[in-house]
């Protein structure tokens, strides 16, 4: 599992909305996706590493590869839309089950 810190929706706090609204953000399961891989790599990593890492995870989405779960809601399509508050819980599936490994 891996934890990430979500961004305050500044959009919501400007607009004098309900303080219940500025706790959540919506979010692109992309961007939760690119915060994941940003917290998995390090925050020093080049960023060649970081856009290569964000590249081949949100390809391997696309392909079905794995599945992504976040905070126990389950996506699969990088444009669906999720509301976080303050920390997301990351998970990834595989979709399909790999052989064992072969000694």
């Amino acid at each position: 599992m891996i934890r990430v810190k979500v961004p305050l929706d500044v959009h919501a706090v400007a607009t004098g909305g309900s303080g219940a609204f500025a706790l959540a953000t919506p979010l692109r399961i992309r961007d939760v996706l690119e915060f994941a891989v940003r917290e998995a790599v390090g925050l020093r990593a080049p960023h060649d590493k970081f856009s290569r890492s964000v590249h081949r995870t949100l390809a391997g989405l696309a392909a079905g590869d794995f599945i992504v779960e976040i905070n126990g809601r389950r996506f699969a399509d990088a444009e669906a839309v999720v509301v976080c508050e303050r920390i997301a819980d990351v998970r990834f599936f595989l979709t399909r089950r790999r052989a064992a490994l072969q000694t």
